[in-house]
């Protein structure tokens, strides 16, 4: 009886030591195989950095700029001097008066501006004249320079809308010499001569004087439309529509 239970003992002794073994055995598989996923997800990750440095990594240079083919198609044919965009002998003005940044003015641009151009400005009846009118900061004062010195190559439409199609979010930090300079590069400008200009503090003054006569006419929005012609002045405040900016041109006439 002593020896069967002996044997009895040892036997139960083994199969505590081979349940041990598997137990530990499994946990060391459990752990390989964290060990495997860690290194597969770490692996995964630098690919992603890897691929968004890549495709990021000409970030405001040319190659990121969008629009631009739409814009020349646009303003195609019609004249341009300085800020203003048509027959510079046209009956009536419209000066819009706009901060780059403005997300509204960007939307009135692509949505409403083509109209007022194609019914209009390419008929001879009126000229369009862009007044940049930065009221949203820093940002906004640094881009209408870049703009006014774009008007000294007589290509300040083309930079604006081109600066539109590729808007982002106000006062984000996007509006950086890099982003500006892929904005004059899509333009078509002299580069060289367009960051010297926009050096060039005249063109605050420039600023300072639109910003003095958006307080006469009592603007304190984006954009905003004053028509002016041999019909009278008329005031639009915010247009909501070509339509209306339309209107304005034919009273005015």
């Amino acid at each position: 009886m002593t020896k069967r239970k002996d044997k009895d003992a040892r036997a139960r002794a083994r199969e505590a030591r081979l349940a041990e073994q598997r137990e530990a055995a499994e946990r060391e598989r459990r752990q390989r195989l964290v060990r495997l996923g860690a290194a597969v997800l770490f692996v995964a990750v630098i690919a992603v950095v890897a691929l968004i440095a890549l495709s990021g990594g000409g970030e405001g240079g040319d190659e990121t700029i969008e629009g631009a083919s739409a814009v020349d198609r646009e303003l195609e044919g019609i004249d341009q001097s300085g800020t203003v965009l048509g027959d510079p002998d046209a009956p009536v003005t419209v000066r819009e008066f706009a901060d780059l940044q403005c997300p509204v003015c960007a939307s009135f641009s692509e949505q409403e501006i083509p109209d007022v151009i194609d019914r209009a400005v390419r008929s001879g009846d009126a000229r369009l004249e862009y007044v940049n009118f930065p009221i949203l900061g820093e940002d906004s004062e640094v881009a209408a320079r870049a703009a006014l010195a774009a008007a000294e190559q007589d290509r300040m439409w083309q930079f604006t809308e081109i600066f539109y199609a590729n808007q982002g979010f106000e006062n984000s930090g996007y509006v950086t010499d890099e982003f500006l300079t892929g904005v004059a590069e899509a333009a078509g400008l002299d580069v060289e001569a367009w960051d010297e200009a926009r050096q060039d503090p005249a063109l605050d003054d420039q600023i300072a004087e639109a910003q003095a006569e958006a307080a006469r006419l009592g603007f304190d929005g984006t954009p905003s439309m004053v028509v002016l012609g041999p019909g009278g002045e008329e005031n639009l405040g915010t247009p909501s529509s070509a339509r209306q900016v339309l209107a304005a041109i034919e009273s005015a006439s």
